[in-house]
């Protein structure tokens, strides 16, 4: 029995170190270090002093980024834009209203306690906040032939995570892969769920319709509106046709031009307007001018 009480007494000097370290070190912990939550909601970053021998210890949060760090909350106050719309629950925990996707990333709660051993204790809170898509857009080829290539694009920059795509050919949803279904075995289509886009390799007359887009995440979906792809005939004749009347015409111009040029029509008359020269005088003529009658001639024999 005295042994048994020896021993005892031994462990408690043991650990007595290690007990009254536990109890006058400040200790932190949190129910949740990875909180998600969405858009305009409501957000609370739990931080709890699981022990601490000071009565008022100094507490502070901090939101750190990647080229800087900022006060949330510093000297017993919420600082710029969290003074609106932020306070403390349960004397540490920081409780967000209205979150927005700018509040998305981690935070700090420190604790300074000076009357424990351990003076200082912090902890990280990782805030993920998801954001609802808006309306993608899309593009979709008015016309295309028959046999030709086709893409379609859908696209979405503001949800959080990032959605995935379906498309819609009048309603319905096309697989990923039109030989995936033997519904759509003579359209020859792939889509990319997470690029949005639809391509035909070849499209057929069959790919007319109306085609539409959904953008989908965790916190919800949306959609693009409605747009038409006609797949129209090639009309071989008429082009070869057309091509032939244009040929036609241009031989028929060129024949009338070398017509034209073998007949005169295109050489200059030089003795009009400014190209008018004065004939030549004369052998034996004499000129005389005046203001009056201008140029005049006589003969060598007239005599005055």
């Amino acid at each position: 029995m005295a042994l048994r009480r020896r021993a005892r007494l031994l462990l408690l000097l043991l650990f007595l170190p290690m007990l009254r370290y536990r109890i006058f070190a400040v200790e932190l912990i949190s129910t949740d270090q990875n909180p998600i939550v969405q858009e305009f909601q409501r957000a609370e970053l739990s931080c709890i002093i699981a022990t601490t021998k000071t009565a008022n210890p100094r507490i502070e949060w901090k939101k750190i980024g990647s080229k800087e760090t900022t006060y949330v909350f510093f000297d017993n106050k919420m600082q710029g834009d969290w003074a609106y719309r932020a306070h403390l629950n349960s004397r540490t925990s920081l409780v967000i209203a209205n979150v927005t996707r700018a509040d998305k990333g981690i935070y700090r709660c420190e604790v300074v306690a000076p009357e424990d051993t351990r003076i200082g204790a912090e902890i990280n809170i990782n805030l993920t906040v998801h954001v609802k898509p808006v309306p993608p857009k899309c593009r979709v080829p008015q016309s295309v032939p028959v046999g030709k290539s086709a893409t379609l694009q859908c696209q979405e920059n503001e949800g959080f995570p990032e959605p995935t795509y379906n498309w819609y050919r009048n309603g319905e949803a096309l697989p990923l892969d039109s030989k995936a279904s033997s519904k759509f075995q003579n359209s020859s289509f792939t889509v990319n769920a997470k690029t949005g886009t639809l391509v035909f390799s070849e499209v057929q007359k069959g790919d007319t319709g109306r085609y539409s887009c959904r953008a989908l995440n965790a916190v919800g979906d949306a959609w693009c509106e409605d747009l038409v792809m006609e797949v129209y005939d090639l009309n071989i004749a008429g082009i070869v046709g057309g091509i032939l009347v244009v040929l036609l015409v241009l031989s028929l111009t060129t024949v009338g031009i070398c017509c034209a040029y073998r007949k005169g029509f295109f050489i200059n008359n030089k003795q009009n307007g400014n190209s008018y020269k004065t004939p030549t005088k004369p052998d034996g003529v004499n000129y005389i001018r005046t203001d009056e009658e201008g140029d005049f001639r006589h003969k060598s024999s007239f005599v005055i």
